[in-house]
């Protein structure tokens, strides 16, 4: 989770920058069961410094993530069209469906930036393993077998699936990414392709 906390706060500085740099306006959130303002809707250069302490000070807060509730709250928020940027994994407990639907209530242009490890989409490890939630301290104790393991990487590969065909019916751009390659790679691969455009 760490790696992937902080490639998204790079990946949130590098876009920012861009608009803060051509003066439009942003405001910045971080999301877990509720919706957390980092930065309220400002412009200009002169709040770049303010924005970047604002990402490298967020602390984790809160449990499970609630997507739809987040995306509710926003929507309420900010009524004039705009373009929304969402940088996660979207390994949402409650799915993201009903989110990306109330992201666009307003006609927003909506992207989904996705941070994934290797771990999200590989189970190395048969046998006994206690397992606890980074998100929510859920606690388990489980057996993992080979079949396991397999039936794991193939729920995780469809819920991706999922995503795809999500955001290609709603007309939302989708970029998928791990967290080992580096964000500078990533935003100029973004631009280079167009910017988050939906395929």
């Amino acid at each position: 989770m760490q790696a992937k906390l902080q490639q998204a706060r790079e990946l949130a500085a590098a876009l920012g920058y861009i608009a803060l740099n051509t003066h439009d306006r942003l405001a910045t959130y971080a999301l877990a069961d509720t919706l957390k303002p980092l930065l309220e809707p400002t412009r200009g250069k002169a709040k770049l410094f303010p924005f970047l302490r604002a990402l490298e000070t967020a602390p984790t807060f809160g449990s499970a993530t609630d997507f739809t509730s987040c995306c509710r709250q926003f929507q309420a928020r900010h009524r004039r069209r705009g373009v929304v940027i969402v940088i996660s994994d979207f390994l949402f407990p409650g799915g993201f469906d009903d989110g990306l639907s109330f992201l666009q209530w307003h006609n927003h242009d909506v992207f989904c930036l996705q941070t994934l490890a290797t771990s999200d989409l590989r189970w190395d490890f048969v046998g006994d393993c206690d397992l606890t939630c980074v998100e929510s301290n859920e606690y388990r104790r489980l057996t993992i077998t080979p079949e396991d393991a397999k039936r794991f990487e193939a729920a995780v590969a469809e819920w991706n699936d999922d995503l795809v065909r999500s955001c290609k019916k709603r007309g939302i751009g989708l970029a998928s990414t791990m967290c080992d390659v580096p964000s500078d790679v990533v935003v100029r691969d973004i631009l280079r392709h167009g910017g988050l455009v939906a395929s």
